[in-house]
């Protein structure tokens, strides 16, 4: 009778958690002294798996089978008490961590104190073991935010032989042209990467992409208007020349015409809907080849590569070290330890190294000058930022594999030249010149890319299976005007921020 009542409550015991569990586990980690969100909390119930909370603290787990009621979980941060609950036993949303801080000066590490610079020199010579190059298949998801910002649109010396083309149009076009552009990208994926021969290979599972529609639609008027202009005043058989100070090149008119298509041909008419069918598939096509590019390079330049620009590990001549403390992170000992450039270095920043195999478990990075400048004849470019942080943790086989990633950048262009097209005709009798339009353009443009990569599980595979693998990328993204929830309902995702889950494009306003 016992043995049966057990059971029961067992089965009702899985029953609840599986049905509280289908609608996801969500929570907020909070310092329990500040009571201020800890982002980018490590949260696993398994040795490769787990996530990580997003930069308001907040998370959610979505469950499948593998999961059990009585698992554990760790909730761990550098500088806070591990804290271990089973899944059961998420009832609050929110989750207060204990901070805690161990001088190194109290703690007997081993038998030599190392200094900051003997550490990094292990750090150095452990490089090739502690990081994993095997051939490996990885579930990752990948978020981008895109910003752009016209921060100055301005012309002068403007003269036209078109009518049209007066100082009403471009200030009309200066009005139309958005002055900021906001676009976010996500896309949960199976990345396949075999560094013997740096080739990679991507599975879209399902991707989304959050904009405001309007800013294409007016600029399609925009073009619409431009192209209106040009039919009306500029022959067919002309070329224009474009020049800008001492460069110049040939335009033919095709290139703005472009080609139309008379419905009455039928043979044109079904060109045209493969041409379409073809743009969709070449579509689908590039937006995996983005998403798999931009994560390769990024996995391609992680500061234990050789040619990495993360130099603050290999070319640690360049830097000075301090050692801060000594702590733990997930019940292992780790040195924290700062470093920033002796003059010619672009990095300053923060490294948590394991104390027992000396390997970077995270390291926090920003610059300390310009990464890039360019600046001739009128054009200017400057590469202003470059911050980031990665995460990594001790898989099976005990070497290291990324858990996040978070990286951002920012540039700023801009352009203060002439600009001069000439229309000219040689089919034309006489003068060869027909129309001319010149002005001086000043502009000035700012981007800022910032992108993060949570990599959920990792596991080894080989060549063979790896080579099998056929790519068959066919999901487009999903247009949304407004972040919605229910779109990654069932995936498990690093979560929102409030700029993301607060966007709203002007059609729903």
């Amino acid at each position: 009778m016992i043995k049966k009542i057990t059971f029961s409550l067992f089965f009702l015991l899985n029953f609840a958690f599986l049905t509280c569990n289908a609608q996801a586990i969500s929570g907020t980690i909070l310092d329990s002294i500040s009571q201020k969100p800890v982002p980018f909390t490590t949260i696993q119930w398994s040795i490769d798996k787990g996530l990580i909370t997003n930069e308001e603290g907040y998370f959610k787990i979505t469950s499948d089978n593998t999961i059990k009621p009585t698992d554990s979980i760790s909730i761990s941060s550098m500088g806070y008490e591990t804290l271990m609950k089973t899944f059961i036993e998420f009832k609050d949303s929110i989750i207060y961590l204990t901070p805690k801080a161990i001088s190194l000066s109290n703690v007997i590490v081993s038998n030599k104190q190392y200094t900051a610079d003997e550490i990094i020199d292990l750090v150095n010579e452990n490089l090739e073991k502690n990081y994993t190059t095997d051939i490996t298949k990885k579930r990752v998801f990948y978020r981008e935010r895109n910003y752009q910002n016209l921060n100055k649109a301005k012309y002068s010396d403007f003269e036209s032989t078109i009518t049209a083309f007066n100082t009403t149009f471009l200030d009309s076009v200066i009005k139309i042209i958005p002055k900021s552009d906001e676009h976010y990208t996500e896309a949960l994926f199976d990345f396949y990467e075999n560094q013997n021969d740096k080739s990679q290979k991507i599975n879209l599972i399902k991707a989304s992409e959050l904009y405001d529609k309007n800013s294409d639609m007016d600029l399609n008027k925009l073009e619409d208007k431009f192209n209106k202009i040009i039919k009306e005043n500029v022959k067919t058989t002309s070329y224009f020349k474009v020049k800008s100070g001492i460069f110049g090149s040939k335009i033919e008119t095709e290139d703005i015409f472009g080609t139309s298509v008379d419905s009455t041909d039928v043979v044109a008419l079904n060109k045209k809907i493969e041409d379409e069918k073809k743009r969709k598939e070449n579509r689908q096509k590039y937006f995996a080849e983005h998403i798999k590019n931009k994560v390769s390079k990024t996995l391609e330049n992680l500061f234990f590569n050789n040619k990495t620009d993360l130099n603050f590990i290999t070319k640690a001549r360049k830097y000075n070290y301090t050692l801060e403390e000594f702590s733990y992170l997930n019940y292992e000992p780790v040195y924290v330890i700062n470093f920033n450039s002796k003059g010619s270095a672009d990095y300053q920043g923060k490294l948590y190294i394991n104390a027992d195999d000396f390997a970077v478990v995270r390291a926090d990075y920003e610059n300390t000058k310009s990464i890039k400048t360019f600046n001739l004849l009128g054009i200017s470019m400057n590469q202003y930022l470059s911050k980031g942080k990665i995460i990594f943790y001790k898989g099976e086989n005990n070497s290291y594999n990324l858990r996040y990633l978070e990286k951002e950048e920012g540039s700023s262009v801009g352009v203060n030249r002439p600009l001069k097209i000439i229309e000219k005709n040689k089919v034309v009798k006489g003068r060869n010149k027909q129309n001319e339009l010149s002005l001086k353009m000043d502009l000035g443009l700012t981007n800022t890319d910032k992108f993060e990569i949570v990599v959920f599980n990792t596991t080894n595979t080989n060549s063979a299976e790896f080579d099998s693998f056929n790519e068959n990328n066919k999901i487009s993204p999903v247009y949304m005007p407004n972040y919605n929830p229910e779109f990654w309902e069932g995936y498990t995702i690093i979560e929102p921020n409030a700029a993301i889950r607060e966007f709203t494009s002007k059609e729903t306003e």
